[in-house]
């Protein structure tokens, strides 16, 4: 049974930093991607970063100076530092996990930036 889990969602101000972490655990292995997405009410959930096995990294394009994902595929964790965060950044994250037995995703972890 594979469990993905996410941490870290807090309520800050614009401006301040949060860091988000995801573990996975279970049959999981030979994991090709990891990465969050985000979603707010109404809208299609949408991706922040990924990063690959071999460390290529993709960015969604508001988020790119501000944002920074890092992975470690043995250990099956991802995280994402977010700094300078705004009131657009609010939404639910959620944790992705690509291998080659299937792709998962966390519960969801949420986040909120006050004006």
């Amino acid at each position: 049974q594979v469990q993905v889990v996410e941490s870290g969602g807090d309520l800050v101000q614009t401006g301040e930093s949060l860091r988000l972490s995801c573990a996975a655990s279970g049959n999981i292995d030979k994991i090709r991607r990891m990465g969050w997405y985000r979603q707010t009410p109404g809208k299609q959930r949408e991706m922040v970063a990924t990063i690959t096995s071999g460390s290529i990294t993709n960015y969604k394009r508001s988020v790119r100076d501000r944002f920074t994902i890092s992975g470690d595929h043995v250990q099956k964790t991802v995280h994402l530092q977010m700094n300078n965060l705004e009131p657009e950044d609010t939404a639910v994250y959620y944790c992705y996990i690509e291998s080659d037995y299937g792709n998962f995703w966390g519960q969801g972890t949420s986040v909120t930036v006050s004006s």
